[in-house]
Formats: structure tokens, C-alpha cells, sequence
């Protein structure tokens, strides 16, 4: 369904007392919209401990009235290049941060494994291991410690990788301080903390954070956090723009993440924005090519290699030469195979990690005890790794090529490492890397079918701790680690073991199926592993094998990150409305009865209403009243808390305005100065005799909201919903009186359960 255009008069008077040259001022019935501190009669929404805020997602092509034509072609001109420019910022800054978070996670761990080497190789000899095993623990849960504290007791919206929470903003719900800057300090920080410190998690899944946060910071030309204005790109301070930027933010933090610019814009359609504009398709690959390209260009100085543009992402799977990845046709099926064991071990690890999420949100939400537990599963992976290795007796000999790793001989012979601390000790990137490329015979089936199983639960533990972490490479080094088992045990089931010569292509068909039954991404997981891997010939078998662990897996239990948004009670919107829904309509979901503002309305009125905290609203029909007083008015208009509160700071009261001839008129630079922590109407003294005012607001309210039938079904409410990105809904009987009001989260507590539709109880305050 198109963008519905409204057409919005702007004039500026230069000579108008208070108002700046060229400033637009607001005219008639235009319409503003802002972002929302709450959807409607529903109240607000609960998170565990947050709350939720609505965007305002209803696009409106502003119609602005110049002296000329030329001057509006101009000013579009001006504003077009303006979102290149800061597309071109996001993915340079998102680049330089991705840079910044791998150097710092090299050199730390770097320093953490040649410590611990030393000391195991001092007291292998000697005897006395235990030691090396403390000192090892107690690195592990330092650096943890400090991520942890820093993520507990100054941003908790920092813990994990913050994608569920860039979904939701995309979605249309902006969850309070996910987008500060305070939130990227914090994270960044975080993440180099808890990778260095061996935890099983990876640097990836943050940078889409990251990203996105970079991206809601440039595209507002200011910081909210250090009350810095630098008064440029001013007009995109609105919901509808600022979505856009973090979609371009988003996508860049894939790019950087995989050196997958391809694979970010698809993130961003499948995973991320719920409202997709094509004029975005274009911007968004700018700002992922920008952002691999300045990650490439400074690890390149940074790696001595001035220009070398060989290291495009944070995760470098290296390149899959054709000769070793060549496959048959009949090899096809045991790919579907894998697919489905990544489906069924996917959907394994989210149950699990469900559970473990409902206990923590029982009994470990005090952030000590949260820091406490970090350590404990820091202590543990690093004890468990060790125990793995020690008792290992798998042996390989030296090759050429693999001095990059931290190798470890411990009671191996001369020439020769522990092939079980390849996988262990080693920051997860360098792992998987070496099950992919690591020649055919460098690791025995119980190493790896070990591994596989201590690092899955470690992983699962891991997820949802109190530190920054994504969950990319874990289920990558999960799947990589029994993909190359599963390469290794067929020769010993097939009649000629020749073509299964190489297990090191059926680790990344694992690592494929294992991440898809996770997270159940499909399309832009496909380009994400095809441009990582550096090539196109495996795009058949890993869309085969996603799609496959996706049906599996969505059979059992929804995706990880669908767990973790319904756990925090989102109000989130999927694509369609529940199949069973079609029996209701919106008379049975609306919000009633609903508050509703006269055209002229008292001022002590508005600002009860407003202060009324047991009803926090923020979407109010403005009504004509009808004869009986009883009876709900006609519809004329919508209103916003956001506006109504501007109104009162400016007092825009009728009497004041006929008293004042030099009053200065409300310009639109006042609704984006206050954008988007609008001030709390506690903050605003309205005096006694202004209670007694009145204010019109015929002209600032939305003259033409979206309204539908009471007897309209839920399937098409949910449709205009989605593709219009609605706010509110007014429901009207048929006199087009208020009857109600529909908001997101009167859809959002529907769903298909096992017995059927169920409706969910979402917490309100």
C-alpha cells in the first residue's frame, strides 16, 4: 500500500519577531508527528525492568511551500545529498569502531594466551598444572569482571548482542536508551572484555548494535548524552528518518562484522526494518561498502600492509579454494540432512536457553549477583577447557601453516600439539577458521564430538549473561565442530571414501546448519556465508541447508531472538496476523473507552489528563462533541502527547495569543529541538489562571487520521498496521463516533499457541 501524502503548508517570515531567517514555522492544520512515549489506551510496556516507547512510523511527504520551484528542487537536492553524507559517516565510524574492537581483543587475548602458555609449559615439565589452571580461571574472570560491572551497574540495554532490541526498534518500538551513546561505550567496551576474557561468545553480534546506535547518533547532528548541538541535519530529527538511519546502521554492522555488504542490506530486510522504502536499498549498500572498506583499509595499516585489502570482516573464514569445495549431486541430500540436525540441535539450545532465561529473570536480577554468575561461567569455560585439553591424548604434528595459533604441546611429543587446544585455546574465530581449513586427519572424531558437546552447553550457559556478547560465532564453532565430524565419520559408511576426502566443506555446511537453527535466518544468512567464505559455490547447499534447519527448528521453538523479545513482553509485530484471528474484529481488541479532546480544549483539562499517571496515554482523538453528553463524539483529529506537551512549555493558549500581538509563532524548529526525550509534564508549570485558558488544537492536531469500522476483522487491522506502520487506530461506529482505539500492543498479545489463538498479558503501569 502506497505512502498516504499529506500535503503541509510551511511559510517563512523572515521578519517575525523570535523566529529565525528561514525558519519554517507551523501553519494551519499541519500535521507533526514525534516519537512516542507510549501507544495509546493500552499503557506502557514492560521489558522485565523497562519499559517500551512506540515510533512514529506513519510516513508523510511533507509538501513545503517556497517562493519557487527552483528553491524547493534545491532543498530536496540538499537534503538527498545530506543522507549520503550520513550514510557515508555510519559506515565509516561503524568500520572504525569494528577496527578498533578486533585490535584490542587481539592484543588482549594475545597477551592472556602467552601468559598462560608459558606457565603451562613452565609447570609441565616440573609438575604443578593446577596452578597454570588458576591462573588461567582467574585472567578469564578478571577481564569478565570488568565487562560485566561495566554492563550491570551502568547500561544493563548493553548485556548480549542487542540485536532482539534493534529488531524491535525497526519494528516500531523504540525500547528507552537502546540508541544512547552511553549504550556503544558500554557495549564496545563490553565485548572486548568478555571475548578476551574466553568466554563463548563472539564480537560479531554486537557491531550490529553498534551499528545501529552510530547511526541514530549522526543522522540527529547532536548528542543528547553530552547536550551537544552541532545544528546540522535538523530535519531528519523525526521517527520515520531516524528508522531509516539505523536500518543503513545496522546493515553496516553486519558489513563489518562478516565483510558482507550484500548480506547487511538483506539483514536488514529480513531481520530488522519492518517498513522497507526502496530509495533505502541503494543508501544502505553504500554504507555497508563504506563500512568493510574502512575496516579493510585500517587493519591493513595496522597489519603493516599498507592497501592490502585482504581482511574484509571482523571473522575471516579464509578462502575456500573450488577444488576443495566441489560437491556432487548426490551429496545434496546429506546436506538436507545436516540442515535438519541443525534444526533439531538449534531448537535444543534455544529451549534450553529459555529456560535458563526464565531463572535468571526470577532470581538473578540484582546486578552483583549478575556479575557474580559472569564470573562463575568465566571460572567454569575456562576450567572445563582445561580439563578438555589435559586429558586429551590427540596428538597431530606441526604443520607449516599454523603458527598463527596458540599452540599448546603440553604431554604431546616434540613436533606435535594438542589438537584439542586448537579448538579451546584460541579466541572462537581462529577457531572455526581452523576447522575449516585444518588439513583432513588434524582432529580425531572424539575430540571433536567432545568439543562439541562441552562448547554447546558453555555457549547456551553463556547466552544471556550481564555482558555484551553475540551468539554468531559460538553457533558457528558448534556447527563447524560436528559438520567436520560428520566429514569424517562418512568414508567409514559409504563404499568409496574418496569424494569425502576433505571434512573441511561439511564444517561449513554444519556451521551454516547450526546458526540457522538458532537464529532461523535464511536469506541473508546464505550471502552472509557465501561472501565470507569468498565463494558462490556453495550458495545451493548452505540455502538448502538453512531453509531445512529453519522448517525443522520452527516446528519445535521459534528462533533465539523471538524467544528473547517475547520473554521481555514486547509488543512486536510479525508479518501476518495469526491464521485463527479472522473471527475477531476490532471491536474486541480495541482499547475503551477512549480519551478524547475537544477541538477548543481547557488547559487544566489537558494537563490533568496528562499528568494522570495510572493512564499513561499518548495518542488523543479530538472529537466534536454531539448533543447528548453521553455520547462519544464525531472524529475530527488526532493529537499526541509529545505535541500537547510542546503546546503547554510555549503556553499556545487562545487567550494569550489575542493578548500578545508580537507573540512569536510556534515554529516547527521547537517540535525538533525537543525530539526525542520530550520533556515530562511534571516539568512544565502551568499557573493557576492558565489552567482557566483555553487551547486550540484544531491546528496542530492530525486532521485526517486512519480510522476503521468497529465490525472491521483483525486480519486487516493488523495489515494497515504493518504496511502503514501505524501509531494509533481509531475504531468509529457508523456516525463516525469514537468507540475506541487501537494500539500495537492490542494486536501484539495475540498469537498461535498449541491450543489454538492465545492471548498474552502483557504488564502494564
Amino acid at each position: 500500500m502506497a505512502n498516504i501524502t499529506k500535503k503541509v503548508s510551511w511559510t517563512s517570515r523572515g521578519d517575525d519577531a523570535g523566529g529565525g531567517e528561514g525558519t519554517p514555522l507551523l501553519n494551519g492544520s499541519e500535521e507533526v508527528r514525534y516519537t512516542r512515549q507510549l501507544s495509546g489506551v493500552g499503557g506502557m510496556f514492560h521489558i522485565g525492568r523497562l519499559s517500551t516507547v512506540d515510533l512514529e512510523e506513519d510516513v508523510t511527504s511533507d509538501e513545503v511551500t517556497f517562493s519557487s520551484t527552483d528553491e524547493l528542487s534545491g532543498e530536496y537536492k540538499c537534503l538527498e545529498i545530506s543522507r549520503w553524507v550520513i550514510c557515508g559517516l555510519i559506515g565509516f565510524l561503524t568500520g572504525l569502531i569494528a577496527c578498533c574492537i578486533d585490535i584490542a581483543v587481539e592484543k588482549l587475548a594475545g597477551v592472556k594466551y602467552f601468559v598462560v602458555k608459558q606457565n603451562i609449559e613452565k609447570f609441565t615439565e616440573v609438575g604443578g598444572l593446577s596452578i597454570s589452571l588458576i591462573l588461567w580461571a582467574v585472567l578469564n574472570s578478571s577481564l569478565v569482571m570488568v565487562g560485566a560491572i561495566t554492563v550491570a551497574f551502568i547500561e544493563p540495554i548493553a548485556a548480549g548482542s542487542g540485536i532482539p532490541q534493534i529488531k524491535c526498534y525497526l519494528n516500531g518500538v523504540k525500547i528507552p536508551r537502546v540508541v544512547r551513546l552511553k549504550t556503544l561505550v558500554v557495549k564496545v567496551f563490553g565485548v572486548i572484555c568478555s571475548v578476551a576474557g574466553g568466554l563463548a561468545v563472539g564480537k560479531e553480534g554486537p557491531m550490529i548494535h553498534s551499528g545501529a546506535v552510530v547511526a541514530a547518533g549522526v543522522s540527529q547532528g547532536r548528542s543528547t548524552s553530552l547536550k551537544k548541538d552541532f545544528k546540522i541535519f535538523e530535519y531528519f530529527r523525526r521517527d520515520t528518518e531516524k528508522r531509516d538511519f539505523v536500518s543503513a546502521g545496522a546493515a553496516a554492522g553486519v558489513s563489518a562484522a562478516f565483510g558482507a555488504p550484500v548480506g547487511g542490506v538483506l539483514f536488514s530486510l529480513e531481520e530488522g526494518a519492518s517498513f522497507w522504502n526502496q530509495m533505502l536499498t541503494w543508501r544502505i549498500f553504500f554504507a555497508s561498502m563504506i563500512s568493510t572498506f574502512t575496516l579493510n583499509f585500517f587493519l591493513s595499516i595496522y597489519n603493516n600492509k599498507p592497501g592490502d585489502l585482504s581482511s574484509p570482516g571482523l571473522i575471516n573464514f579464509g578462502r575456500f579454494e573450488s577444488d576443495s569445495v566441489a560437491y556432487n549431486f548426490y551429496e545434496i541430500p546429506l546436506f538436507i540432512v545436516m540442515g535438519a540436525i541443525g534444526g533439531l540441535l538449534g531448537a535444543l539450545f534455544n529451549k534450553l536457553n529459555y529456560w535458563l532465561t526464565i531463572f535468571r529473570i526470577r532470581y538473578v536480577h540484582r546486578p552483583c549477583l549478575q556479575v557474580m554468575e559472569a564470573m562463575l561461567v568465566a571460572a567454569v569455560t575456562a576450567t572445563v577447557s582445561f580439563s578438555m585439553i589435559y586429558f586429551s591424548n590427540d596428538c597431530q604434528p606441526l604443520g607449516p601453516d599454523q603458527s598463527e595459533d596458540y599452540q599448546l604441546q603440553l604431554f604431546c611429543a616434540d613436533g606435535e600439539y594438542n589438537s584439542m587446544a586448537t579448538t579451546f585455546f584460541n579466541t572462537p574465530e581462529r577457531s572455526v577458521r581452523s576447522l575449516f581449513h585444518n588439513p583432513p586427519g588434524s582432529y580425531n572424531p572424539g575430540t571433536l564430538g567432545m568439543f562439541t558437546v562441552t562448547y554447546f552447553f558453555l555457549a547456551c550457559w553463556t547466552y544471556g549473561l550481564a555482558v555484551s556478547a553475540g551468539v554468531f560465532i559460538p553457533s558457528l564453532l558448534i556447527g563447524a565442530a560436528w559438520g567436520r565430524l560428520f566429514g569424517i565419520l562418512l568414508p567409514t559408511v559409504t563404499a568409496s571414501g574418496s569424494i569425502w576426502a576433505d571434512p573441511g566443506k561439511y564444517a561449513l555446511i554444519g556451521a551454516a546448519a547450526q546458526l540457522g537453527g538458532i537464529v532461523r535466518m535464511t536469506l541473508s544468512l546464505t550471502v552472509i556465508m557465501v561472501e565470507a567464505t569468498g565463494n558462490v559455490t556453495y550458495g545451493l547447499p548452505i540455502m538448502l541447508v538453512l531453509m531445512t534447519a529453519k522448517i525443522v527448528g520452527d516446528y519445535f521453538v521459534e528462533g533465539l531472538y523471538d524467544i528473547h523479545i517475547k520473554l521481555q513482553s514486547v509488543p512486536f509485530l510479525h508479518w501476518e496476523a495469526p491464521a485463527t484471528s479472522h473471527w475477531l474484529t476490532a471491536r474486541e481488541v480495541m482499547g475503551a473507552p477512549v480519551i478524547c479532546f475537544n477541538r477548543l480544549e481547557k488547559v487544566g483539562t489537558i494537563v490533568d489528563i496528562l499528568s494522570n499517571t495510572s493512564t499513561n496515554h499518548n495518542g488523543f482523538p479530538v472529537v466534536v462533541p454531539v448533543a447528548a453528553s453521553d455520547e462519544p463524539g464525531k472524529i475530527c483529529g488526532l493529537i499526541l502527547r509529545s505535541q500537547l506537551i510542546v503546546l503547554l512549555k510555549h503556553k499556545v493558549f487562545v487567550e494569550l495569543a489575542r493578548s500578545r500581538l508580537t507573540q512569536r509563532k510556534l515554529q516547527l524548529k521547537d517540535f525538533r529541538d525537543a525530539y526525542p526525550r520530550f520533556p515530562p509534564i511534571q516539568s512544565i508549570h502551568v499557573s493557576q489562571d492558565e489552567r482557566d485558558c483555553m487551547m486550540d488544537l484544531s491546528e496542530f492536531m492530525n486532521p485526517t487520521p486512519y480510522t476503521v469500522p468497529q465490525e472491521t476483522s483483525l486480519p486487516r487491522v493488523f495489515k494497515l498496521f504493518r504496511a502503514l506502520g501505524l501509531r494509533h487506530l481509531v475504531v468509529v461506529d457508523h456516525d463516525n463516533r469514537v468507540v475506541g482505539l487501537v494500539t500495537r500492543k492490542d494486536l501484539a498479545r495475540y498469537h498461535l499457541g498449541k491450543h489454538g489463538l492465545e492471548e498474552l498479558q502483557l504488564a502494564q503501569t
